[in-house]
């Protein structure tokens, strides 16, 4: 007699079919990207893909509808889609490292960053400012309802106060997830925050104090630098290669030059630039840090969205003296709104414990375990490989689109995982005035600005890439283009 299905069997089999759709164009993008089908080919049919994916039909009319309105394929009556032609958009350079200040020194951008954060947050506007995913390309109702069983399962423990490390069952599951780093810790070596950033503040505020100078990437992530400012510290911003990650001369120059007490810096899938510092350049990275004897906190969130087959290697695989702290979160793969990140701080464990008991006590319980759930059911990975997909395409199309639009001389990353692009615009367009003006209509982006301790950055944008592709997304990236070619 066969068993039936067991809770999480049918669960997962329900996410699957749930979610194909989304794996379904993040393939058909990816034959398109790579020219296996070209403008003009048809689909297969919605009865032969329907039966080969073993999914319904309007699982793969909801794949083609998706495609359809990010304008990849469009629908012929009675004959099926077919790919459309690609604007031809001219080869655009990549953007150029950013001028860095040779000295620390305090964050003089903090009350810039808050009005960006407050002016981007306006539901009004066109998110292209925001560094979150389209709601639509997160399992939002499947996480609610595994958040819902949790808190009936068990309603008394869902009331209580987690303790400072966090809910066991997550940190179990993070730590199987650190198996692909090359580094990998064990559940007690794990600390769950609110978030990457309370991570990041955590970590900062038990390798300094007051006064002292941190090395950061320029362009670095705006919240480190408010980090940074809200501790008294100061800022010793490194320039930043688009495509390698941080340039090591310069950060043996200024660890030569100046005594630091802490380095933050991103190695895998960087914000803004999207690049994934490759191994053999995080090897000399390691001697270097060891040689200095500083501790480093890596910035880890987007790590689970790089577009290669295997997750980067974190930092840690490669120091060997020098401590490294390692933050993540699971706001841009799962959740932005439950708040859930984690921190392995290693030999400063207890400190960071400390001070987490000291200022939020704990992380709300519900949507760790909630998130724990989801992780140990098995759909996580299947999550990230069709949510990776379809970022990627979704970059190519927002890089093929601000191609074509932007003024000549325009020059735009080309990231290794995530969905943010950074764009260095001519010299004579002022980021700030551009954002301005942008917002005047209700069009939101980041200004370079924000992403430097003293404004640099004057020329350069960070845009949302990971939007689904609307007539909305398409007037705002029209609003930018036009301004910026005023200017």
């Amino acid at each position: 007699m066969t068993e039936p299905p067991s809770v999480a069997d049918a669960q997962l089999e329900s996410a699957q079919e749930a979610y194909a759709y989304r794996r379904i164009a993040g393939e058909v993008s990816a034959r398109i990207a790579d020219g296996t089908l070209e403008p003009g080919d048809r689909l297969p049919s919605v009865r032969r893909t329907s039966a080969q994916w073993g999914v319904s039909i309007p699982t793969v009319l909801q794949a083609y509808r998706l495609l359809e309105a990010q304008r990849v394929v469009a629908a012929r009556p009675k004959a099926g889609f077919f790919v459309l032609a690609r604007p031809a958009s001219r080869r655009v350079a990549e953007p150029r490292a950013a001028r860095a200040a040779a000295v620390a020194a305090p964050v003089a951008t903090r009350d810039l960053i808050v009005d960006f954060l407050e002016a981007v947050a306006d539901p009004r506007a066109v998110p292209l400012g925001t560094a979150l995913p389209d709601p639509a390309f997160l399992p939002t109702a499947r996480l609610a309802r595994v958040l819902g069983a949790v808190v009936r399962r068990e309603p008394m423990r869902s009331a209580t106060i987690s303790t400072p490390s966090g809910a066991e069952e997550l940190r179990s599951e993070i730590a199987r997830r650190t198996l692909a780093t090359r580094a990998p810790v064990s559940r007690d070596d794990i600390v769950i925050t609110s978030g990457c950033a309370e991570a990041i503040a955590l970590g900062l505020r038990a390798l300094t104090r007051a006064g002292d100078a941190v090395v950061v990437e320029s362009p670095a992530y705006f919240g480190t630098l408010q980090a940074i400012d809200a501790l008294g510290l100061r800022a010793l911003e490194v320039s930043t290669d688009p495509r390698e990650g941080i340039r090591l001369d310069a950060l043996e120059s200024a660890l030569g030059s100046t005594a630091v007490a802490a380095v933050v810096l991103t190695s895998n899938v960087h914000n803004p630039l999207g690049c994934v510092m490759p191994d053999e350049r995080k090897r000399e990275l390691a001697a270097l840090l060891d040689r200095f004897r500083v501790p480093t906190i890596e910035d880890d969130t987007y790590a689970e969205l790089s577009f290669s087959p295997d997750r980067p290697a974190s930092l840690r695989a490669f120091v060997r003296a020098a401590p490294v702290l390692s933050c993540g979160s699971f706001s841009k793969t799962l959740a932005p709104a439950y708040r859930v990140g984690w921190m392995i701080p290693g030999r400063y464990r207890a400190d960071v414990m400390r001070l987490k008991a000291a200022t939020t006590v704990a992380t709300a319980l519900p949507p760790q375990l909630a998130i724990a759930e989801f992780l140990r059911v098995g759909g996580y990975d299947h999550h990230l490989r069709q949510l990776t997909s379809t970022l990627r395409g979704n970059l190519q199309r927002m890089t093929s689109e601000v191609a074509v639009r932007f003024p000549p001389g325009t020059r735009i990353s080309s990231p290794a995982g995530g969905f943010l692009l950074w764009v260095e615009l001519p010299e004579s367009v002022d980021a700030l005035e551009l954002y301005r003006r942008c917002m005047a209509r209700e069009v939101s982006l980041a200004p370079g600005p924000v992403f430097s301790a003293t404004g640099g950055n004057r020329n350069f944008i960070r845009l949302n890439g990971g939007l689904l592709w609307s007539p909305q997304i398409e007037q705002g990236v029209d609003v930018i283009a036009g301004e910026a070619a005023r200017m």
